[in-house]
């Protein structure tokens, strides 16, 4: 299955990679290569990681701090956020 990562995602990662990178940018680049390869063996297993606190998605806790959410679609695995993994989610 394809992997395709939604704009929010996409957004998502980035604030957090700029967030790193101001205080060390090998980290960041480290971080960033550990979350995109993470989400490679749900193309071929999507079912593998717990169901998500929000219907219709998956959750893979990528590092110890960042969860990838992400929902199966009929062709493809969406990429659909990025979080903190202590922050309130979904939010209330």
């Amino acid at each position: 299955m394809q992997i395709i990562w939604r704009q929010r995602a996409r957004m998502s990662l980035a604030k957090i990679i700029r967030y790193i990178s101001n205080e060390d940018p090998q980290a960041a680049q480290a971080i960033l290569e550990r979350l995109q390869s993470a989400i490679l063996p749900v193309a071929d297993h999507p079912y593998l990681y717990r169901p998500g606190r929000v219907p219709g998605t998956r959750e893979l806790v990528a590092h110890p701090n960042y969860v990838l959410v992400y929902r199966v679609a009929i062709e493809r695995i969406e990429v659909v956020n990025v979080i903190h993994a202590r922050q309130e989610y979904p939010s209330l």
